[in-house]
């Protein structure tokens, strides 16, 4: 499985210059995340990518999007694999928005309001056990790529990643 933290979102640039929550809600991507997110689906070319999960935040359901346009496959949209719940930035868009903005993309049973309101560090690890329980059973978890966030990443491997990085993910080697 291949890990992609989004490109750099709005956020992602005041908070980075000044530590301090700029209170954007849902940021998309800059002109630089833009940017990065095709270099990313330049690389994945490589790999043997045969479906994207993506969180549902616009600037993974941006980044996935144009990942997706370059290898020619379609997006599932699952809110397992998103931001843990702590800065304005983690509220997320409603699903409605959402499915008119990205009508091609998979949302299943999502609900409307899918995010929670916080998140603790215990809650994430428990939702990133989870999602490693549940992917390291499936036949195609080599194949697959999840487009997902800084704190997730954290939560699977205990890397800080920088806006999207790269990162081979077995689930099956706990």
């Amino acid at each position: 499985m291949i890990l992609v933290r989004h490109g750099q979102s709005h956020f992602n640039v005041h908070f980075g210059a000044t530590r301090e929550d700029p209170g954007i809600v849902d940021p998309g991507l800059t002109e630089e995340g833009i940017a990065q997110a095709r270099d990313a689906g330049r690389t994945l070319l490589g790999y043997d990518i045969r479906r994207i999960l993506a969180s549902p935040y616009s600037r993974t359901l941006e980044t996935a999007e144009l990942i997706a346009d370059q290898l020619g496959l379609p997006v599932t949209v699952d809110p397992m694999v998103r931001e843990r719940a702590f800065f304005t930035c983690d509220i997320g868009s409603p699903r409605s928005h959402l499915t008119t903005r990205w009508p091609d993309f998979e949302f299943g049973d999502m609900p409307e309001r899918w995010w929670p309101d916080i998140e603790t560090e215990t809650e994430l690890f428990e939702r990133c056990g989870r999602f490693r329980t549940a992917t390291s059973v499936l036949e195609d978890w080599r194949h697959m790529l999840v487009v997902t966030h800084w704190g997730f990443i954290r939560g699977l491997t205990g890397q800080e990643v920088t806006n999207a990085a790269v990162v081979p993910y077995d689930p099956t080697a706990g």
